[in-house]
Parts: C-alpha cells; sequence; structure tokens
C-alpha cells in the first residue's frame, strides 16, 4: 500500500505536536499539510525543538477543502465549536476526515449546543459521524467517512465502565465518576488556571456537575445499556504533565460477584490490545500508561458495600488523543490496527 497522505490541523497544540510525533515514527503515513493559526510561515521544528532534524515542515493556513484535495485524511486538532463550521460534504468526497475535537461526537445538535453553548454548523453530518472508540465500535470505523475522536476523561470513563453497564451487573443510578488529569488536557493555549504556580502543589476539582464530557459519557453508555443513564462526573487537575487516573464508583446488583465481573471485563477487552486488564489485587498507575496508546484497567468489589470500584489510566495525549486518532486512521485504510503504535512507555519521566 502507498504512504497514507496526511494533514494535520493545528498541529502546534499539544495534541497536535503529540500526532505529529507519532506519524513521524508511523510506516505508512506521511504528513503532507500542516497548519497551525498562531504559527503561520514558521518552521515547526523551531516551535517544537525535539523534532529537529526529523520534521522541516513549514506551517501554513488553514484551506479545509483545499487541502482535502490533495490529502488522504485530515486530523483537525482544534478547539470545540470550529469543525462544524469547516468540515463539509464536499470535503468529505476527497478525503477522510478524524476530528479530535468535539464536534462530531455528540448525536442530538440540541445536546451539543446545550452542553457546549454554541451552534452547531453542520447537524446533518451528526448522524454520519462514528464515535471513534475502537474497542466499541471498531466495524464503523472501518467504513467511516468522519470520525469523531474520543477525549481523554470520555475514554477512560467509558472503556472503564463499558463491560459493567452491558452486562447490566451495576445499579445505572448509581455512578459516580471521579476522574483527575494532568495539566497537559487544557491544552497550550495562555490560561492563568494553568500557569505553573496555579497548578503545582496545588490540586483542585473544576466545572463541577458542569463539565461538557459528561454529555459524551452519558451517550455511550446509554447505547450499551440500551436505556438512559444519567451520572455524576468530576473531573479534577492534578500537577503533573500527562495523565489520567480515574475512579468510578457504583452499586452492583444483588447476587453480582467478583468472577461475574471479571467475566464481563474478559468478554469485551480479554482480547484487545490496547485494553491492558490488571491482576486481581494490581492497581492502574499514570507512571505505567505514559508515553503510550494502552488504557489500564483494574476493579475492586467492597463487599461492604455492595459496591464497584474500577479505576483507569491512560496518557490523555496518547490514547486520550493522538494515537487513538492514529488507531483510528489505521481501521480506516484496512491497516493493522497496531501499526506505529506497539511500544512501551518512557520510565522514569
Amino acid at each position: 500500500m502507498k504512504s497514507i497522505k496526511t494533514a494535520i490541523i493545528g498541529m502546534t497544540g499539544y495534541a497536535g505536536e503529540e500526532l505529529a510525533r507519532l506519524l513521524y515514527a508511523h510506516p505508512k503515513a506521511h504528513i503532507e499539510i500542516a497548519t497551525s493559526k498562531s504559527y503561520q510561515n514558521q518552521c515547526f521544528s523551531d516551535i517544537y525543538n525535539n523534532f529537529t532534524h526529523i520534521s522541516d515542515k513549514v506551517l501554513t493556513a488553514e484551506n479545509l477543502y483545499e487541502i482535502s484535495k490533495k490529502v488522504d485524511v485530515i486530523f483537525l486538532a482544534l478547539p470545540h465549536g470550529i469543525a462544524s463550521s469547516e468540515v463539509t460534504s464536499a470535503v468529505l468526497k476527497n478525503c477522510k476526515v478524524i476530528d479530535l475535537g468535539a464536534d462530531f461526537r455528540l448525536k442530538s445538535q440540541n445536546t451539543y449546543e446545550h452542553w457546549y453553548n454554541t451552534e452547531h454548523h453542520a447537524p446533518e453530518l451528526l448522524q454520519e459521524a462514528v464515535y471513534g472508540l475502537c474497542e466499541i465500535h471498531r466495524e464503523k470505523i472501518k467504513n467511516a467517512k468522519l470520525v469523531a475522536n474520543p477525549g481523554c476523561y470520555t475514554t477512560t470513563s467509558i472503556l472503564g465502565l463499558y463491560p459493567a453497564v452491558s452486562e447490566a451487573l451495576i445499579d445505572f443510578e448509581t455512578i459516580i465518576i471521579d476522574a483527575k488529569s494532568g495539566v497537559s488536557g487544557a491544552g497550550r493555549a495562555q490560561n492563568l488556571a494553568t500557569q505553573y504556580c496555579e497548578t503545582n502543589e496545588n490540586m483542585k476539582a473544576y466545572k463541577i456537575a458542569s463539565h461538557r464530557h459528561t454529555s459524551e459519557i452519558e451517550q455511550e453508555l446509554s447505547f450499551a445499556a440500551n436505556t438512559d443513564i444519567k451520572l455524576i462526573f468530576t473531573p479534577h487537575l492534578v500537577p503533573m504533565n500527562r495523565g489520567i487516573l480515574t475512579a468510578i464508583y457504583a452499586k452492583l446488583k444483588p447476587g453480582v460477584n467478583y468472577n461475574d465481573v471479571k467475566a464481563a471485563y474478559d468478554k469485551h477487552f480479554g482480547n484487545e490490545y490496547f485494553v491492558r486488564l490488571m491482576k486481581k489485587g494490581n492497581f492502574p498507575e499514570t507512571k505505567w500508561t505514559k508515553g503510550t496508546n494502552f488504557i489500564d484497567i483494574g476493579f475492586q468489589i467492597d463487599e461492604r458495600t455492595n459496591s464497584l470500584i474500577i479505576l483507569g489510566a491512560l496518557d490523555n495525549l496518547v490514547k486520550g488523543a493522538a494515537g487513538q486518532a492514529v488507531q483510528n486512521m489505521n481501521l480506516m485504510f484496512d491497516l493493522d490496527e497496531k501499526m506505529g503504535l506497539q511500544y512501551a512507555g518512557i520510565f522514569p519521566a
């Protein structure tokens, strides 16, 4: 197969830079075009010096339709609210699109506009877009023209809960998700809340009972349960560069035991390469997923309260963003799903 011509729109954000790192090492992909709103006409390696001798790419202005004529796939690494005004049927006739933002993740225009407080400019594409969580929607992704790449909180939450929800092992009305993320999850744009003196030696919850990813988690778990699910989701910012640790709590249904839960997770994820199910008594840590496309999942039953406690860890910039996007690209172009993503993390880091 010839090399896949790719374009990264927004390559100088953290997700865009991580995507570049992965694609430059990918044996079947070539970065044809890279854009940046803030650094037009500058060399990418002058902004990220770690790409010296690796990339001589000069960043250009963005024109999605013209770019779509020159590449096989476009990766959009942009804030929400932009993709829906630029991705059109004409673009999708020319190439495939993987959107790392939130614009095509929700099936309901009203739900999107409620949670994101902005107009959706391409509601006709919402049903066409495939939610790019490969472990759940693999077959649909293979034939997709437009993939909505899930975010980091949603990936740990949905995959962490998916077997328990699909097999109806828990009381759906008791789900609580407590997630903690490194600062890179907030993006590279200057923001007082994420400056060093504001985050170092500090830990805080934010967007309590109002985080936008709540709707995405509820949507996918409701599909799995075949009933509407509403849950409590609280994110926290912790003073580390990258990584997510998510703790999930739910009441078990009467009679459900450890073996039932283990059988459910083995059934759904036992053969999934990028989902590492922990041995009994072992639990995920962010240091073991840093820089990788793996998600580690472990669980414990609290017999005293008849509760299931699920823990998930991943790198928010890889499995939570760029690595998942490459995994989606591999599926869309009939490549080995693991291609360009089979490596251990860096430790210590």
